[in-house]
């Protein structure tokens, strides 16, 4: 039996790894909504209980995805969305961060009826409005949980002195950030000391460095043509072929320990504490199955200081 996590001191129980859905829907190519649906089966069956999404993916169109997809399922999950990033309709590229009370709230009732639920377990703020005070928006959405539609409250990408403000409102459950092998800055930061210390969850997203720390991308032919990671520096030139080696360096300590790159970078983030919960995104059952095998991975010191000599801190 696998053991569960709490995210945050007064948090849900959840399981170890959970379900990013972002890419059932939009930026890494062609998808299948029938295919997702069979998928999110699987994960809850194999119990997955930790369903990630937000309002900005499709948009709209992932959370009304997960809503047919948990249908008949809802008690069996935690569901977790996310509001605060606003897209130009004319420019899908473009960006901009909405953090007012009024939005707050018009974005809970959007994102409830999509989903088809009567409350949101965990509804994170997307990005932090710097034209918002951040005591607004957080007292905005613990309004939400005093109403019923919210259980727990969480920010994504929230610098340490913004999450001490914001949990001084309202208690704040978990931080998602990206966070792997090749992306720890949180480390270096204060981010992960001040969640430590305020007992708040860790939801590292993108734990498998956007796919590409399992090795299974060798060039960047691999990536469908509107995958927008044909436009990420990191896989562009250079910083690919710099990268591959890592990757390279990655698969080798993997294959010491018999597991698969994927297992072992999911392993290590696992290892970093027991209020981290990864949520890596697939939209193919041999994926999941491959990523919950990281669960039966034991890494020793050697085996972190041996990762640690390949990616260090920065």
């Amino acid at each position: 039996m696998t053991a569960m996590r709490k995210l945050g001191r007064v948090g849900p129980e959840v399981f170890p790894i959970g379900l990013g859905c972002m890419g059932m829907s939009e930026f890494y190519g062609a998808h299948d909504d029938a295919q997702s649906i069979q998928l999110i089966h699987h994960a809850i069956d194999k119990g997955v209980n930790f369903i990630d999404t937000a309002d900005i993916y499709g948009p709209h169109t992932n959370e009304e995805l997960v809503g047919r997809a948990l249908a008949g399922r809802r008690d069996k999950v935690v569901l977790a969305t996310k509001f605060g990033i606003v897209r130009d309709p004319a420019n899908s590229a473009a960006r901009g961060a909405n953090g007012r009370p009024e939005y707050v709230r018009a974005s809970c009732d959007a994102s409830l009826k999509r989903l088809g639920v009567d409350h949101i377990d965990l509804y994170y703020q997307h990005r932090v409005d710097p034209d918002t005070p951040i005591e607004d928006t957080v007292g905005a959405m613990a309004e939400l949980v005093k109403a019923g539609k919210v259980r727990w409250i969480g920010l994504s990408e929230a610098g340490a002195a913004t999450i001490e403000r914001a949990h001084a409102v309202h208690p704040i459950t978990a931080l998602q950030t990206e966070y792997s092998l090749w992306t720890r800055d949180v480390d270096e930061n204060g981010i992960m000391a001040t969640c430590e210390r305020l007992g708040i969850g860790f939801v590292p997203y993108s734990p498998l460095g956007r796919g590409f720390l399992t090795g299974a991308i060798r060039t960047p032919d691999d990536f469908d043509a509107d995958d927008y990671r044909r436009t990420n520096p990191r896989f562009m030139g250079e910083n690919f072929a710099r990268n591959l080696k890592l990757v390279d360096a990655v698969r080798e300590l993997a294959a010491a320990k018999g597991c698969s790159p994927a297992q072992l970078a999911l392993a290590w983030v696992l290892a970093r504490g027991d209020h981290l919960v990864p949520i890596p995104g697939t939209r193919r059952i041999a994926n999941l199955e491959d990523n919950l095998g990281a669960l039966n991975v034991v890494l020793t010191r050697e085996d972190l200081s041996n990762i640690d000599a390949v990616f260090p801190v920065g």
